[in-house]
């Protein structure tokens, strides 16, 4: 059985899954075991489409992860993503029984659970309740209201919600792939934790990851996230462009995005040709760098337009002090941060998991990994999302590793039985 200590993130993207191993060490530095990368064919703009595929490429990369960490996964945290990702602010209010006491952790653990009651459609699960600031008998601002005295608290909350059939569809992909799910985690929030310093966050910061099917963005503001967002236009849409105007096949669109593209005209030498592949037999044939960028940049401009409207959306565009970090595989395009910078108005930088211990983190040190590391991250280090994380999504959707032990447990035990019944009916 896998170490308490051990916690594994997987990221069912719509391009490729990631699965990370890691384990806490003596000194509480994070040591990655094991990665392993798969390619995915059951997703579509971050949602499941195809079960049996995304189950194929979930095994394959927890696979190659448990062979490098030499362990034997039975539980992993997984990550959330997809246009159907929605967010709101909500607030709760209780009173304490006694009038002006002590403050414990039971009555924020009640408080917190009294904003989640809020009004939801039947096909809306929440993931994620956040706390913003508490609120003791009208002092505003609080942190950390254990040990103050009052009679009436109140929090301001972010919720992340998002469709039951979705987050379903990915535990029955995990399930079907033979692990438990510990927990779900929204992506954009999982990078956070691998990518942002913790002065950005206080200072505020917008964390844009561009996948391949879908853009996640995350707005931090004294050290709390503000605002989430997703974006159904991403990396894919660039691939497809380049398909499309070059004749070829996808992977090999994808090929030459990764090898020669650049999000920035400016920035390639018109006299650099790139050789594209014949298809049907015909001849191979040439295509300036020039010309490729041409592709790119239009659709590179439009995802981060729509990101800009998104941020002004959110309410807090006059408050990202630290501007912007680009994390995800769309952002490791040549030219992007220098295109973000001048769409969105923001410095920008691109974010790679922040080194935070030993083992394989060179090989993670890479923006496709950001979610995958966050989300050991988060498994690791419980207070990372902040103290008070109440719920989570609902019971019957999630198994657990204690569950998932005394489910593996009790089928162990079935089929002893069963065994030990047939041989009583063959004597």
């Amino acid at each position: 059985m896998m170490d308490e200590q051990i916690a594994v993130g997987i990221d069912i993207g719509t391009t490729k899954v990631c699965a990370v191993v890691a384990e806490n060490t003596a000194t509480d530095r994070i040591n990655v075991l094991g990665i392993g990368v798969a390619e995915s064919e059951g997703l579509n703009r971050g949602v499941v489409v195809n079960i049996d595929r995304t189950v194929a490429s979930v095994q394959k990369a927890i696979g190659a992860a448990e062979r490098a960490a030499d362990v034997d996964v039975q539980s992993v945290i997984v990550g959330i993503a997809g246009d159907h990702i929605q967010s709101f602010q909500s607030r709760g209010v209780v009173t304490l029984a006694d009038g002006y006491q002590e403050i414990t952790a039971r009555d924020v653990e009640r408080l917190l659970e009294e904003t989640r009651r809020v009004a939801m459609p039947a096909d809306r699960d929440i993931l994620h309740v956040i706390p913003q600031e508490f609120i003791v008998d009208g002092q505003e601002g609080v942190l950390d209201p254990i040990g103050m005295n009052g009679v009436r608290m109140e929090a301001n909350v972010h919720i992340i919600t998002g469709l039951v059939t979705a987050a379903k569809n990915i535990y029955r992909c995990i399930e079907k792939a033979g692990y438990y799910v510990e927990d779900i985690v929204l992506e954009p929030l999982a990078s956070s934790f691998s990518v942002l310093h913790d002065d950005e966050k206080e200072v505020g910061v917008a964390l844009i990851d561009i996948g391949g099917g879908t853009t996640d963005l995350a707005i931090f503001e004294d050290r709390t996230i503000r605002h989430t967002g997703v974006i159904a236009v991403a990396g894919n849409k660039v691939t497809d462009d380049i398909r499309k105007v070059c004749g070829i096949m996808r992977n090999q669109a994808e090929k030459i995005k990764r090898e020669y593209g650049c999000a920035l005209v400016d920035q390639v030498d018109d006299h650099v040709t790139v050789e594209l592949p014949g298809i049907g037999g015909r001849p191979t044939k040439t295509i300036s760098q020039s010309s490729l960028a041409h592709v790119i940049q239009p659709r590179m401009e439009e995802i981060l337009e729509i990101v800009g409207i998104e941020i002004k959306r959110s309410g807090y565009a006059r408050d990202l002090s630290a501007g912007a970090v680009l994390t995800g595989g769309g952002s490791m395009i040549p030219g992007t941060r220098a295109l973000a910078n001048e769409i969105l108005g923001l410095e920008s930088r691109v974010g790679t998991p922040r080194k935070q211990g030993e083992g394989l983190w060179e090989e993670v040190s890479d923006p496709t990994f950001a979610t995958a590391v966050g989300l050991v991250l988060y498994g690791l280090q419980p207070g990372i999302l902040g103290r008070y994380m109440p719920g989570g999504p609902d019971a019957s959707l999630r198994g657990g590793r204690h569950q998932a032990r005394d489910q593996q447990d009790s089928s162990v035990m079935g089929r002893i039985v069963g065994r030990m019944k047939e041989w009583f009916d063959e004597l």
